[in-house]
């Protein structure tokens, strides 16, 4: 018995020691983790024209990093601010409460702006009421939020063209940075700090936006290499669809319609991330062992494809123009940073749809849904059984608000007039799909088209009384040309892709995965808990070369 013992010792250890020989050490943290996001990215434009992008820029992930073909948003109202709030909490807007760019009080009916505070102003520069100016709606923590937890020497600086693209990533620990339309400057706010630190005054006080005057975006590429994308000044283009074009035309020198007329434009990223750069050398991300976090949203293709849609060759040039920066913004990186010791990831806050004059002429049925109309014909429907009144107060974040005093007032049942409503929006030609509050509290729809999406998107203290979703293809009229916001794929898909050869492999990964999945895998590559509401799973990275 003692000799078998010591037979099953010895070939205990032999494994052991078997086992220790093939598992690699882990890679260290990395010192810095780049986070970016192109707002309005689907992630079709990034594998059309693969063909003409340069070997260093989206390149470097799709040829010498990871990258998801089936990367999705799984809740159904994917625009920018949910988008944001959702990609480094891990969490979906019923958890963030981050439920679209702006919603209704569903007590009082006031417009929230996802990042209004009326607490904190921007700091130099004016600030109006429903401006972004802190964190302060969003209920989850960031990955930043318990890095800087578990490691207060650590650094979260995040910057945007839009203030949701900032402040949301940036978490509620996070220094966010914002580009001001009138001003041309980047501005944080008196959320965050009292005044700016000496790099950010260096940085606006040589006027770098300025320099952008007069100069001209042109096409990257001769008129026949652009045959993926619609010709320019479609008829139902806004303004300006065509290329090449001056932003300062018709102005006799830099003021405020100058600096946001830059936004729709691949200048204003490239001043993003020259700020970025300033960042890292003013603020000395990734210089020692404390990880730190640079977060970067660049809007202008959000801008870009709402005017002329994804479709557009501007849209088509504009990611072009974004490759050449990222070849040479990355090369900067490991300059700055060195090449192994930092981590880029690149995704989007929401794909975009086809406009609906292009869907028509491909044969798609597709429209636009009046709001306003939407109301009024559930109102008017409803006053026939119960009596005249605006029985919907207003839309809010793809959700009807019911007139809760009118129902009070005339004594009727909520839950009865909900489903009335939710029967006179499915009338409405755009409208695919309806659930109401109780079945949403319930969960009692489940499997039914879109519930979970739908669920997803619902937050009960914020959200509408009756969520509803459009049929594909059809948009709620606005001034642009095109938009997002459904739970379809042309809105749902969007990049996925890793790149830092310590901590990710090369090659394409084709399951499935969700955009809240990127927060628990930077979570274990930082060695941090994952954030409190992450609702994530690590991402199946391809194992690096050792």
């Amino acid at each position: 018995m003692d000799d078998m013992k010591k037979i099953l010792a010895t070939l205990a250890a032999l494994l052991l020691f078997a086992g220790c020989a093939t598992v690699p050490e882990p890679a260290p943290k990395p010192k810095l983790v780049v986070f970016m996001v192109i707002d309005g990215f689907p992630y079709r434009q990034l594998v059309d024209y693969r063909d003409q992008l340069v070997p260093d820029g989206f390149r470097r992930f799709l040829d010498r990093g990871a990258w998801f073909s089936d990367a999705h948003y799984g809740h159904a109202f994917t625009v920018t601010a949910a988008g944001h709030a959702t990609m480094l909490t891990g969490a979906y807007p019923h958890r963030t409460g981050i439920i679209g760019n702006d919603w209704r009080d569903i007590q009082t009916g006031e417009e929230v702006y996802c990042t209004g505070d009326t607490s904190a102003t921007y700091i130099g520069n004016a600030t109006k009421k429903l401006d972004g100016t802190s964190p302060k709606n969003l209920k989850a923590e960031t990955v930043g939020d318990v890095l800087k937890r578990t490691n207060p020497r650590s650094k979260v600086i995040a910057m945007s063209g839009k203030d949701r693209g900032a402040i949301l990533p940036g978490g509620k620990t996070g220094t966010s940075y914002m580009y001001m339309s009138q001003s041309g400057e980047f501005a944080s706010t008196t959320f965050y700090m009292k005044e700016h630190p000496a790099w950010v005054n260096a940085f606006n006080a040589a006027k770098p936006a300025d320099k952008y005057f007069g100069r001209e975006w042109k096409p990257l590429l001769a008129d026949s290499e652009y045959s993926k994308s619609l010709p320019d000044n479609q008829k139902w283009y806004t303004k300006g669809g065509s290329l090449p074009k001056t932003i300062s035309v018709g102005m006799e020198k830099p003021g405020a319609p100058f600096y946001a007329a830059l936004l729709p434009s691949p200048f204003a990223d490239e001043l993003t991330l020259d700020f970025a750069r300033a960042a890292i050398a003013g603020e000395s991300l990734g210089q020692d062992d404390s990880p730190d976090i640079l977060s970067i949203s660049l809007s202008s293709h959000d801008y870009v494809n709402h005017a002329y849609s994804a479709e557009s060759r501007l849209s088509h040039d504009h990611i072009l123009q974004v490759d050449r920066l990222f070849q040479v913004f990355f090369q900067d990186l490991d300059r700055m940073i060195g090449k192994d010791n930092y981590v880029l990831v690149l995704t989007a806050d929401h794909g975009f749809m086809p406009a609906p004059e292009r869907s028509l002429e491909l044969g798609r049925p597709a429209g636009k849904q009046s709001g306003s109309g939407a109301i009024k014909n559930v109102s008017d429907a409803l006053g026939k059984q119960y009596g005249e009144g605006k029985y919907v107060l207003s839309l809010s974040a793809q959700g009807a608000i019911l007139n809760k005093p009118l129902l009070a007032e005339k004594k009727l049942d909520f839950n009865t007039v909900a489903e009335a409503v939710r029967t006179e929006l499915l009338k409405e030609p755009g409208i695919a799909v309806a659930y109401t509050r109780a079945e949403l509290e319930s969960g009692s729809r489940k499997g039914s088209a879109f519930f979970d999406a739908i669920t997803k998107t619902w937050d009960r203290e914020r959200s509408g009384d009756v969520q509803y979703s459009l049929k594909p293809y059809w948009m709620m009229t606005t001034s642009n040309a095109t938009t997002h916001g459904s739970p379809y794929a042309y809105d749902t898909q969007v990049p996925i892709v890793f790149y830092g050869p310590k901590w990710v492999g090369a090659g394409r990964v084709d399951t499935r995965v969700e955009v809240v999945d990127i927060a628990p895998t930077l979570s274990r590559m930082l060695g941090i808990a994952v954030p409190g509401s992450s609702e994530g799973k690590p991402l199946p990275l391809p194992a690096p070369a050792r």
